[in-house]
């Protein structure tokens, strides 16, 4: 089940709700009854370890353009073997 973060525009605590996607969203605060807002706030998704992104994969859409560099992208800290200058 997500995890989603409302504001109240009132006095603007921030609420985290467990919340099935199927559900309606708040509408009041618990603490003061203002209006509330959803957030968009950042993934927790993570990728770690060998894989698509130090295979290379993450720049194929980079590569096929044809102006990678493989020295800006090494100084970069671009993962890939060779650099593709769009990471």
């Amino acid at each position: 089940m997500p995890i989603y973060e409302y504001e109240c525009q009132e006095c603007r605590k921030v609420v985290e709700v467990w919340q099935n996607i199927s559900e309606e969203p708040m509408t009041s605060c618990p603490e003061c009854s203002g209006g509330m807002k959803k957030l968009i706030s950042s993934s927790s998704f993570q990728l770690k370890g060998g894989g698509w992104f130090s295979d290379g994969y993450s720049c194929a859409s980079a590569n096929s353009g044809g102006t990678s560099s493989g020295d800006s992208a090494k100084s970069s800290g671009c993962p890939a073997a060779g650099g593709c200058g769009g990471c």
